[in-house]
């Protein structure tokens, strides 16, 4: 069992952190999840559904949601620097944040640890643990690329969700597999959702 921070920030993006979180949780990892506000906004926009403002309640809704799974589940508050992935002494294993915005994706390059989500990610990179990046949708100004470069150099793994198309996907939903099966071959973790090239 491998343990992942996953972060969920306010971009557009959000079923490939909600898909990434139901494959690691079936997968039998243990996940610590931490979201924005901002990601309670685009939950509700672009899947009908209410991120709880509070932990417990947060994993209660995970559970009903996903169903039954052999993973662990346990939610913070981003503002709760008791958090385990906020010293490193004890990081986990990886850490993703999916989606990412601009703003979150410049404070971890700028070093500005001022939320969980940003001092976790300042952790894995000080730690040298993996740190994966998944940016929102195009386009990206220089500001925007000069900080992808500078994390890239720091390295963090930075995973745009630019689906193939050399699987011929039929749906939304295979084109989403396609990233998020991406994801896990990058954290180590065993997945179905896409036959490996040449196999």
């Amino acid at each position: 069992m491998k343990t992942i921070t996953l972060a969920l920030t306010g971009a557009s993006g959000l079923p490939y952190g909600m898909r990434l979180l139901e494959c690691l949780l079936k997968g039998g990892q243990r996940v610590h999840l931490v979201y924005t506000q901002a990601a309670q906004i685009v939950a509700k926009q672009e899947l009908d559904f209410t991120l709880p403002n509070r932990p417990q309640e947060a994993e209660q809704m995970f559970a009903d949601r996903i169903g039954n799974f052999s993973g662990e589940l346990k939610v913070f508050g981003i503002q709760d620097w008791y958090a385990p992935m906020a010293s490193g002494s004890n990081p986990g294993d990886a850490m993703v944040v999916c989606p990412c915005t601009m703003g979150t994706l410049g404070k971890i390059a700028g070093g500005i640890s001022d939320d969980l989500i940003a001092r976790a990610a300042d952790v894995m990179l000080k730690e040298k643990r993996t740190l994966i990046l998944v940016p929102r949708e195009m386009p990206f100004s220089a500001i925007h690329l000069e900080n992808m470069l500078k994390l890239s150099h720091a390295g963090a793994v930075i995973m745009p969700p630019n689906p193939g198309f050399y699987h011929h996907p039929q749906s939304v939903q295979d084109m989403v597999d396609f990233v998020v099966a991406r994801i896990l071959d990058h954290l180590g973790v065993e997945q179905g959702l896409m036959k490996k090239w040449g196999e």
